[in-house]
């Protein structure tokens, strides 16, 4: 009976290491092979690492995206897409998410546990709020939340320990409040446009 239990562990061992997929470098993902077509791209789907799906016209996000489980570059981009799906966490291998200029309204509340998202973009959109998780997001570098609707930033922020550019310019913020996302990142490049006159 203990000989049947360690080779199931065994199987169960090689498959979990199989299933693991090795992070590409900020370099190398720069410059890995791109898919620009959905449909394409679903021929292989454990080859797409990379897919930039800009200007595609979609309305909504395409859930065919969750096929593609080493997918570690995502651009949906100049499209229409209100809302990201909570589900967007099951892409654990994702580094880069760029989700600008699409009309997006809220970041999933559970945006946290993409543990090794590294940079993320949803500039000129209708955000009105940074979630509460984003703090959580341990690994990310850069966050480019330029000329958005935002009026609530958590006090999450300051656990961003590895954060090195925010860009907040284009959104009205108070000195007071510039003050407080500056102290909870001394070690992060901020940007900001001249603060308002409000509260």
């Amino acid at each position: 009976m203990r000989k049947i239990i360690h080779i199931v562990f065994f199987f169960m061992l090689c498959n979990f290491v199989q299933s693991q997929t090795t992070l590409l470098d900020s370099v190398t993902l720069a410059t890995y092979q791109e898919y620009t077509d959905l449909n394409a791209a679903l021929e292989n789907p454990s080859n797409v690492v990379k897919l930039t799906l800009r200007k595609k016209k979609y309305r909504e996000f395409p859930k065919e995206i969750f096929q593609f489980k080493n997918l570690q570059y995502l651009d949906l981009s100049k499209n229409i897409i209100k809302e990201l799906p909570d589900s967007l966490i099951l892409l654990q291998n994702l580094q880069v998410l760029i989700v600008s200029n699409t009309k997006l309204e809220h970041l999933p509340k559970n945006i946290g546990q993409l543990k090794n998202l590294r940079h993320i973009n949803v500039n000129q959109n209708n955000l009105t709020t940074v979630p509460y998780s984003f703090g959580d997001l341990e690994n990310l570098e850069i966050a480019d939340l330029w000329s958005n609707n935002l009026d609530y930033f958590p006090e999450t922020l300051a656990k961003l320990k590895k954060l090195k550019v925010m860009d907040l310019r284009n959104i009205i913020i108070s000195q007071k409040e510039q003050d407080k996302i500056q102290n909870w990142l001394p070690q992060t490049k901020l940007y900001f446009n001249a603060p308002c006159n409000c509260q």
